[in-house]
């Protein structure tokens, strides 16, 4: 598979290259990196304070060794029950999901597709042409999202076709692709005026792409990396940003607070706040939902206008949840969307329970308010 062909920046996919780390401690973290890939590049690498070990940009990419703590599934959010075929998933009737790519720039040791690695032909596209076709049989899809893996690792030589065989299917009005190569490896867009070539040739006045960026921490915008998202941003694309709350990295109101103004200043505005997924090996980065509100909230009420616009959500299996609100005794959940259309808007109401790192934790709601969705509803 191409890789981005930036000549500025390396892998590193060895933990006993870290010579940074002590000896032992390569040692320890290498079984770790024999479960669960590691993989940087140096220009990611060359951003962490080697001397502090709660350096925020190690805890993104250098193993733990809690990751080998039995927890989690390797699919929370039951993927696979909307795998149409492998790389496409159909959850939400007008969004299609295609997986382009089973590679990232770096991986993150809290992600949530680690069976991607793992497995990586059973769980990314294996036919373009078969994945066009139904989408184009289905006129319903308004929305295409490219994940993976990551996007952008493609060379754009094999992003185009995909792209723009998504443009010549009148339905589809919003092309997705989420990356967090603006953070790993912004030289791959600066480096490449094909890449933002083709996205102006594909992001219209009336049909934009959107790039779904993913930055964490606000030491990850150096001016590398946002003169990337301004190239983007003049391509004419859309940029937003969604990031997951991980311990030890971002939950801190201060942190996020930083994080969001600084997004909306550059004009990749804040959309998402994600619950950190149970998946395999992401017990030392979950914070508990209950924790997770007071956070996000207390950081909303730090910044003002755009920089506020996110929502706290999960991805669970039934649907994108948002994390609504909390009361002395309750917690409260709202359908952002979900896989059955009858339920997008339902509210559910729980009692308190501080230790619940997942919807599923919660036990029976006390109360469920719907809202008679129409079943085809075609939302943006």
């Amino acid at each position: 598979m191409s890789t981005d062909t930036s000549a500025r920046t390396r892998h590193v996919t060895r933990i006993d290259r870290l010579e940074r780390l002590g000896p032992n401690e390569r040692r320890r973290l290498t079984r770790v990196a024999d479960t669960y890939a590691f993989r940087s590049t140096d220009y990611y690498l060359s951003l962490i304070n080697w001397d502090d070990p709660r350096d925020p940009i190690r805890s993104i990419v250098v193993p733990h060794e809690k990751e080998l703590e039995s927890w989690g599934d390797l699919d929370p959010s039951n993927e696979k029950a909307y795998t149409v075929m492998p790389g496409v998933e159909h959850k939400y009737r007008s969004t299609v999901l295609l997986l382009v790519s089973n590679v990232c720039g770096a991986i993150c040791r809290y992600c949530f597709r680690k069976r991607v690695f793992i497995t990586p032909r059973q769980d990314y596209l294996q036919n373009v042409d078969a994945a066009l076709a139904y989408i184009r049989e289905r006129p319903y899809v308004t929305n295409v999202l490219l994940s993976g893996g990551d996007p952008l690792v493609l060379s754009t030589g094999r992003l185009e076709p995909i792209v723009r065989g998504l443009r010549e299917i009148d339905h589809v009005g919003i092309i997705r692709i989420g990356t967090k190569m603006p953070a790993f490896n912004p030289y791959r867009i600066l480096d490449d005026p094909s890449l933002t070539d083709m996205i102006a040739r594909h992001s219209t006045a009336r049909k934009r792409i959107y790039i779904m960026t993913h930055f964490v921490h606000p030491r990850e915008l150096t001016d590398v990396a946002v003169r990337g998202v301004e190239k983007l941003l003049r391509a004419g694309a859309v940029v937003a940003n969604q990031s997951p709350l991980i311990r030890g990295l971002n939950d801190d109101p201060a942190v996020l607070a930083g994080l969001w103004r600084k997004l909306a200043c550059i004009g990749a505005v804040p959309y998402y706040i994600f619950q950190c997924r149970p998946a395999a090996g992401n017990s030392a980065y979950v914070v508990p939902i209950e924790e997770g509100y007071d956070i996000v909230a207390n950081a909303k009420g730090r910044v003002s206008g755009l920089a506020k616009r996110m929502r706290f959500v999960m991805s669970h299996a039934s649907g994108k949840i948002e994390i609504l609100a909390k009361t002395h005794d309750q917690m409260l959940f709202k359908y952002h969307r979900a896989a059955r259309e009858c339920d997008s808007g339902r509210v559910l109401v729980f009692a308190r329970h501080p230790q619940a790192c997942w919807l599923d934790d919660y036990g029976d709601p006390l109360e469920t308010y719907g809202t008679d969705q129409p079943e085809d509803d075609e939302h943006v």
